[in-house]
């Protein structure tokens, strides 16, 4: 059977390249098994190991949970006629940090969902994907989402450090300076229409949240190409209470003169039930 060896090489081939496109984009490899509700793809891409971690499934390991997981996730999102929209991207060395709009309209309304989705790929045939969102938008209320790294090394540093470091103070003055005067904004996980833009929504919106004293982040992992700074983190204290560490993802874009020109939360991080119903409302 001489067409045996080119039938075996163009398997291998096809594989290679599945391989190639999925190291190359592996959000988007996510995101298309997903949308198909085939995982075949994501375990040729990396047929050693995949993990998730999903704020609604948990954790995900194993081929059989992997593909029960993308059939559910296909469902539900087929459900809801969901449409992704790709806003963007975060690379730096094994990580990468895609920012996303999930858009749906299943049920006559039309829901616009930020998610972001990071992937991690310690070696050539492994990765995991780790999705941070807000359930609100799609349960009516936010839910705790307990920690799902540990604290970590690494920690941000220029502006992105000073924004941090000031959060955690409760120093507002100093946590809007980090912003860029003429148009720099924070988003809230909620919904994309949750945008504080200027200095004083930033001032207002940051006095409500910190009043009571600062909010801290423990950084997990940064992924930093320079232009924008994805921090993974463990939110542990608001306005002098200790929590249960609860998991989150904030992507910060620098402007040109330094300063922060926009933060994208995405979390569903609650304050602690001693803070007034006023500060404890929305996520920070």
């Amino acid at each position: 059977m001489p067409w045996l060896p080119d039938f075996v090489t163009a398997v291998e081939l096809a594989r290679r390249q599945i391989r190639e496109d999925g190291h190359a984009d592996p959000v988007g490899q996510y995101v298309a098994a997903l949308d198909r509700g085939d995982a075949r793809t994501l375990e040729d891409a990396w047929p050693a190991e995949v993990i998730v971690c999903d704020p609604v499934a948990g954790e995900v390991r194993g081929h059989r949970e992997l593909r029960r997981f993308v059939r559910r996730s296909r469902s539900l999102l087929a459900e809801r006629h969901a449409r992704i929209e790709t806003l963007a991207s975060t690379v730096a060395g094994d990580r990468a940090v895609v920012e996303l709009l999930v858009h749906l309209s299943g049920d006559g309304s039309d829901v616009a969902w930020p998610v972001a989705v990071v992937a991690e790929s310690p070696d050539d045939r492994s990765v995991t994907f780790r999705s941070y969102f807000s359930r609100g938008p799609v349960s009516g209320r936010p839910e705790l989402r307990p920690a799902i790294l540990r604290p970590g090394n690494s920690r941000p540093g220029d502006v992105v450090g000073r924004y941090h470091a000031a959060l955690t103070a409760g120093d507002v003055d100093a946590v809007v300076g980090t912003f860029a005067s003429d148009g720099g904004y924070l988003r809230e996980a909620a919904a994309p229409q949750c945008v504080h833009r200027g200095t004083a929504a930033l001032r207002a919106f940051f006095s409500l949240r910190c009043g009571s004293g600062g909010v801290t982040l423990e950084p997990c992992s940064v992924t930093d190409d320079h232009v924008r700074c994805a921090v993974e983190y463990n939110c542990v204290r608001w306005g002098g209470h200790d929590l249960l560490p609860q998991a989150g993802v904030a992507v910060y874009r620098r402007g040109a003169d330094g300063l922060l020109a926009a933060a994208h939360v995405y979390d569903d991080v609650q304050a602690p039930a001693g803070l007034s119903a006023a500060r404890r409302s929305g996520v920070l």
